[in-house]
C-alpha cells in the first residue's frame, strides 16, 4: 500500500478558488474530487487521471496540472506535499 500524500493550498489558490465558487456551483464537488485524486496519485503513476507535468515549468510554479471539468488546478510535489498553486477556469472558447 503507498503512503497518502498531504495537501495544501497557497493563500492565492485559495483567492483564485473561493472566487469561482461564487460564480460557478459545481467547483465544490469537482475540488472535493481532485483532492482525493492527489492524495492518493499526484504523479499520476497508474495513468488514470487527466494529469500533466508541465514543460519548462519550474520547480515552486506549479510544474504539475490536472483537468477537472472545465477547471485546471496547477500544483507542485515536494516528498509526500502536494501544494496547490493556481486555479483557473478553461474558457469555453478557447479552442
Amino acid at each position: 500500500m503507498t503512503a497518502e500524500f498531504l495537501v495544501n493550498t497557497t493563500s492565492r489558490f485559495d483567492r483564485e478558488l473561493k472566487k469561482l465558487a461564487t460564480k460557478h456551483s459545481g467547483l465544490p464537488d469537482l475540488f472535493r474530487h481532485t483532492i482525493e485524486i492527489l492524495k492518493a496519485d499526484p504523479y499520476n503513476r497508474s495513468r488514470q487521471h487527466p494529469i500533466k507535468k508541465l514543460e519548462a515549468v519550474p520547480a515552486g510554479e506549479g510544474q504539475y496540472r490536472i483537468r477537472s471539468g472545465r477547471f485546471r488546478f496547477r500544483y507542485d510535489i515536494s516528498a509526500q506535499v502536494v501544494v496547490l498553486k493556481a486555479c483557473s477556469l478553461r474558457r469555453e472558447d478557447t479552442y
